[in-house]
């Protein structure tokens, strides 16, 4: 019997506690996870991102000379497009949480995402798919596609942006499932996965802006459109290669439901319920003793969840702040429906202290999203020469896309090793101070934008052309400079945010806290665009003339508006200072250096 069950022991040992193998069945430590399962990850979101960046970053193109629309409503499609993928990618993690698994959901959104790209391609391949034009000379007198036309088109689009957002919410989280965070190295690896995760999606976007922009302007659309289809296609068969080496966490239920729901299991409701039932209203003598219970209760059921979770490979620490809640933990609950557990309350806590810090970083991507609007305007009205190279200011994506290239390994192999050594601690640098770099340097990269502006339009007065459509004697590399700091932004916040959401997020919510890293992107992107026009309204008030209108950049008062975003970025890290300052962290491999 000790032999038997000695070798039941070990069997269990080599398993991979709350993980499966893409055939369902447990998956085993030293086959399963580890760098080769990230890094076929890796090279996934490479093809993945090529597949949605070629069309976003030159979809306007296509529907004003294919579609005939207008630039206005052009520009509204590429953006509700791109804020929708965005955004779907909630929709994505929480799928991958509550019911299915991020490797399920990865192939069913490939798939998807490859059906509309097909439509699109098709339709791009036949002109009677496209607008009609009643003259053959005069694009104006072309009518915008409407009807059946219009909807093959959105069907395609949607269809992708479904995809996209399906991808982006399972596939970060599946490459950081691949390492054990029970180790040293594991949350090392882990931590360089997200580094590089910025990498590959910067790899994709510099194919996807270079060579697929210029197939699509110099060949056609249809080919441009069937390059996309290839890679996500190829991603996905690229992905399901590695299906042998992942491990993938089984889901646990529905988050969502866990926290928002109105039935008596709720976690959120029921938590805030009854701490403010024993606060508010319990007030009689007994109290005092109702709360050493609680008290008491609440310890007792900690280190009773925080030796289950151990043994379950979680490593968390109770919070000292938001004590209220506490007093939902009681060993004579008032009533059934209102008692709590110890880890019910520490997930609350950790939703609701994350809260602030995802708001913080919503300012950033809309300050970002600015940057880039105006920037690529401003480079088409000066000299794009570089050498007898002409650069077309549409491919000015490209300077952030290396700098990030660039930067990440740098960061990773030398900075962080460095700040290890300076602090003595496993990370260097935590999450939070990585996000409030992010956050500096995207107010640095405003303050520059500002003064690049008053250069820029001091050379157009000197010069006598600011009324003239002729480039201005001055090099579009001032714009670069913004762009430097752009993509240390970027790097910085995008990667540091995926990180935060995923290591202090319950693991039962990892893929879903995930993507809120894309929401805050898409909520800045839409944010923007009311930001413009708010400006325009306040700015223009008793006949003065807006800061950001007409059709001659020159007479933009654009620096003003940069100082303006700088100012609230400011404000907004102060904010940041003051929620980041007092989080506490759920990990103990983070919170030794808080």
């Amino acid at each position: 019997m000790e032999v038997v069950a000695r070798v039941e022991e070990m069997q269990l040992q080599k398993k991979w506690e709350g993980y499966v193998d893409w055939k369902n069945r447990p998956a085993l430590k030293g086959r399963h996870g580890g760098a080769l399962a990230a890094a076929t990850v890796l090279v996934v979101e490479v093809l993945e991102n090529l597949a949605y960046l070629a069309n976003a970053s030159n979809l306007v193109q296509y529907l004003s000379r294919f579609m005939h629309f207008s630039p206005s409503s052009s520009s509204i499609t590429v953006t509700n497009f791109m804020g929708t993928a965005f955004l779907l990618a909630i929709l994505g993690g929480f799928l991958s949480d509550a019911f299915f698994t991020t490797y399920k959901i990865f192939l069913i959104s490939a798939a998807t995402e490859f059906m509309g790209l097909l439509i699109l391609t098709v339709q791009a391949r036949k002109p009677s798919l496209q607008a009609i034009c009643s003259s053959a000379t005069m694009s104006s007198a072309c009518d915008e596609a409407g009807g059946g036309k219009e909807a093959i088109m959105f069907t395609g689009l949607y269809l992708a942006a479904l995809g996209v957002g399906g991808i982006k919410g399972s596939l970060p989280p599946h490459g950081a499932e691949q390492f054990d965070e029970n180790t040293t190295n594991g949350r090392k690896q882990r931590s360089n996965f997200f580094n590089y995760y910025v990498f590959c999606l910067s790899g994709g976007a510099l194919i996807a802006v270079t060579f697929v922009v210029w197939i699509e302007d110099n060949i056609g659309w249809q080919w441009g459109f069937g390059v996309s289809t290839a890679s996500i296609l190829m991603s996905a068969l690229v992905f399901f290669l590695g299906s042998a080496n992942y491990r993938i966490k089984i889901p646990t239920g529905s988050p969502i439901t866990t926290i928002f729901r109105v039935s008596n299991h709720s976690s959120t409701r029921k938590v805030l319920t009854a701490a403010v039932y024993s606060k508010c209203i319990l007030r009689k003598p007994r109290d005092s003793i109702m709360g050493r219970k609680k008290s008491s209760s609440y310890a007792a059921q900690h280190i009773e969840e925080g030796l289950t979770g151990k043994q379950n490979g979680e490593t968390e620490l109770e919070t000292q702040n938001l004590r209220f809640l506490d007093r939902a933990v009681s060993e004579e609950p008032v009533h059934q429906a209102l008692e709590c557990t110890a880890k019910q309350v520490e997930d609350v806590k950790v939703v609701v202290r994350t809260i602030p810090i995802f708001a913080s970083t919503i300012t950033l991507n809309c300050c970002l999203a600015q940057l880039s609007t105006f920037s690529v305007q401003q480079a088409a009205t000066m000299n794009t020469k570089l050498g007898s190279l002409k650069v077309p200011p549409a491919s000015l994506p490209v300077f952030p896309v290396i700098f990030i290239m660039i930067l990440a390994p740098v960061y990773n192999h030398l900075v962080i090793p460095f700040a290890r050594k300076i602090t003595k601690t496993e990370m260097g640098i935590t999450h939070l101070q990585r996000i409030g770099t992010g956050l500096v340097v995207s107010i640095v990269a405003m303050a520059i934008g500002a003064m690049v502006e008053t250069r820029r339009k001091r050379v157009a007065i000197q010069n006598g052309l600011m009324n003239s459509a002729e480039p201005l004697p001055i090099t579009f590399l001032w714009i670069a400079l913004q762009y430097l700091f752009l993509g240390s932004a970027d790097l910085f916040s995008l990667a540091g945010l995926m990180e935060f959401f995923f290591t202090e997020a319950p693991k039962s919510m990892r893929s879903l806290a995930t993507s809120l890293s894309w929401a805050s992107l898409a909520i800045g992107y839409y944010l923007s665009s009311v930001l413009v026009s708010l400006v325009n309204k306040v700015t223009g008030f008793s006949g003065q003339t807006p800061w950001l209108t007409g059709s001659n950049l020159n007479h933009y008062h654009l620096e003003r508006f940069y100082w303006m975003m700088c100012a609230l970025g400011g404000l907004n890290f102060l904010n940041y200072l003051f929620w980041a300052y007092r989080y506490q962290y759920r990990s103990t491999a983070v919170a030794t250096m808080s």
